[in-house]
């Protein structure tokens, strides 16, 4: 076609003429179950077409049959074939090639990613959450590597769920990457037509920092359930015992020094927990086998249970995030491959299930909380009305609370606390260790609670051995502590007491995820629906020259159930990097604190109050009147009466 050759010759930076020969699989690496293929045959055929047109002509009859089986067998077109052989993995920034740091810096950042010591499913590009992806496939990753070479400090990338669109001229102080995944338009932005639109290509689930580049391995989720078990403790006080049904995770965190215990039996696993509780002593026990029966063991035996959640990926509850308590691991991957309309059957019996164990438990004293991978949410959509505050929708919220709205909100986002991190992109262990003591050194432990407990967080940072993949670290800090860290870790870059780090954070965090059934759980005056605060903080951390910025679809609970974003920020010794920090960073905190703080969040308030004071002519915060309850209820009652008597 003439038109190809006019394309090809129209561009340099584009996939190599020679096709790679087909990789090979290595063993024990656990691959994603089949997605689904339900396309008609004429979205196939543009499946096909979508995939292809990455590829030059002479390829395609080859090619057509591989990705017509991927399709078919795996509900997607992973382009195995373009899979670079062996181990990928985030190695030391100066191995890599580039025009420009951070063309280098996220390379290591998206091969860290897709590391197998961190990566669920590496030959899928999934790092985390059952579907969260890098990129779509293998093509995409290819290109956006190439681009990132190419990258310099006058042009940015901009790439369209995994799809690299092209490098634009900007300049020094723009961002060098902006990247988006998963949007969708609002009548579409539901979980089937998303589906449709992963079969096609032209969509992919990023979750959070699988999408942007920004995942740390498990000490991420770690430290945020550190933060929330502490607190929890604190208002309730508890112990407990994690359920999974993948052995292979388990084998994977026991080796790397998560899980101190592994049993199948429920009897040993309550009775290790119990022993070590009347020891006084830490223990982490890994349950084999579904939690559903975990906790039907537990009620059926009346054994106390005092702190009770559920973390699964219900944002993927009929793609085999959730495994239903009457099928294996094992029966759930081939149910899904070969029967996926039963396998649903099976899920929303088992969340029925599931819901109705955790109310025996929570009659009998249990305190339990959604930990925001939309467990709540997926119950209700599984027929349990019940489970609504109001009995019928979800707008006022669920009759249990998520680890957000009880703790997490009101204790660390309200006050501005949240996910920062990390990655020291020389690779050295020494320079993580050198990050670990300028963080220290900035935090006050007897200011708040808060940095008491992240002090202590870093402080044994070391001693638990924390680090999978590259040399990163996390650490929930507020605005004025993530500034004052980053300020601190640049001046060791220009220094020369370390190398480049890159700066980051989760999405899930004050601003930067607008989501009902998490982030956003406290936020009580309606708004909590809207998604404002992420698109803002997006553009906000843009415009102040951020290194890259990503606003997504999904999240932690799914297809349009959330709007998240998050940043990049290559610190790299320059004066021009002070300056972005101290503009980025408190911006990146306060716009959530804001927010929070309009819908009457106590602690949000106070925290505006002290920057409106604190920053004259800088900053200033819009705060509310508070309104007398009984006068708006008595006027609120009185037209709602006379609302029914005319409808009557």
């Amino acid at each position: 076609m003439q038109e190809n050759l006019l394309n090809s010759e129209a561009m340099v930076i584009k996939l190599d003429e020679v096709l790679p020969e087909y990789p090979e699989f290595a063993a024990g690496i656990r691959r994603a179950p089949d997605r689904g293929w339900t396309l008609s045959q004429s979205e196939t055929e543009l499946a096909l077409r979508n995939a292809l047109r990455y590829v030059p002509e002479k390829y395609h009859e080859q090619l057509i049959p591989e990705f017509m089986e991927e399709l078919r067998t795996r509900g997607r077109i992973y382009a195995y074939r373009f899979r670079p052989a062996g181990r990928i993995w985030g190695r030391p920034i100066d191995t890599y090639e580039g025009k420009c740091l951070a063309g280098k810096a996220f390379q290591v950042m998206m091969d860290n990613n897709l590391d197998f010591e961190t990566a669920l499913y590496p030959y899928e590009l999934v790092t985390y959450g059952e579907t969260g992806q890098v990129c779509q496939n293998w093509l995409q990753y290819r290109l956006i590597q190439k681009y990132l070479r190419e990258l310099t400090d006058d042009t940015t990338l901009v790439l369209e769920s995994g799809h690299p669109v092209g490098l634009f001229a900007s300049h020094p102080g723009a961002p060098r990457v902006i990247l988006t995944n998963g949007l969708l338009v609002g009548l579409f932005d539901n979980q089937k037509d998303w589906h449709r639109a992963m079969q096609l290509g032209v969509s992919n689930y990023g979750q959070m920092t699988a999408g942007g580049w920004m995942y740390i391995g498990p000490q991420g989720i770690v430290h945020g359930t550190f933060n929330t078990v502490l607190n929890a403790a604190r208002l309730k006080f508890g112990v407990g015992i994690v359920a999974e049904v993948d052995y292979s995770r388990i084998e994977t965190r026991h080796r790397q020094g998560w899980v101190g215990e592994i049993t199948d039996s429920a009897e040993k696993a309550f009775r290790m927990a119990q022993e070590a509780l009347d020891a006084k002593k830490p223990l982490s026990i890994a349950y084999y086998g579904n939690v559903v029966t975990l906790l039907e063991y537990a009620e059926s035996r009346h054994i106390a249970i005092q702190l009770l959640s559920d973390q699964t990926s219900c944002h993927a509850a009929y793609e085999g995030g959730y495994c239903p308590a009457d099928l294996t691991f094992e029966e759930r991957t081939k149910m899904l491959h070969e029967d996926p309309e039963e396998f649903r059957r099976h899920v929303d019996a088992s969340l029925r299930r599931h819901f109705d164990v955790i109310k025996k438990l929570v009659d009998r004293g249990s305190y339990f909380f959604d930990y925001g991978n939309s467990f709540m949410r997926a119950v209700f959509d599984a027929g349990v009305t019940e489970i609504a505050k109001n009995g019928k929708d979800t707008y006022e919220g669920f009759i249990w609370p998520s680890y957000v709205e009880d703790i997490m909100g009101p204790h660390l986002f309200d006050y501005g606390y949240g996910p920062f991190r990390w990655c020291c992109l020389s690779g050295k262990h020494e320079d993580l260790r050198a990050t670990d003591e300028a963080a220290m050194a900035c935090i006050d432990p007897d200011r708040r609670s808060q940095d008491y407990d992240n002090w202590v967080w870093i402080r044994d940072a070391e001693k638990n051995n924390l680090v999978v993949g590259t040399q990163c670290r996390i650490l929930y800090q507020d605005a004025e502590g993530r500034t004052n860290i980053a300020l601190a870790f640049n001046k060791l870059v220009r220094e020369g007491k370390i190398g480049p780090v890159m700066l980051g954070r989760d999405h899930h965090d004050v601003s930067g995820t607008d989501g009902p059934f998490r982030e956003t759980a406290n936020v009580k005056d309606g708004s909590n629906i809207c998604a404002d605060m992420a698109t803002n903080t997006f553009a906000g951390n843009a415009a102040r020259g951020m290194t890259l910025c990503t606003l997504h679809n999904g999240g932690g609970v799914g297809i349009g159930k959330c709007i998240n974003g998050g940043f990049g920020l290559l610190l790299d010794g320059r004066p021009e990097t002070d300056a972005i920090i101290r503009s980025a960073m408190m911006w990146d905190v306060l716009g959530g604190v804001a927010r929070r703080a309009w819908a009457r969040c106590e602690h949000a308030e106070e925290v505006s109050r002290e920057v409106n004071a604190k920053y004259p002519g800088k900053y200033h915060i819009t705060l509310p009147y508070h309104v007398d309850g009984d006068s708006v209820r008595r006027a609120a009652e009185a037209a709602c009466a006379q609302r029914e008597h005319h409808e009557a």
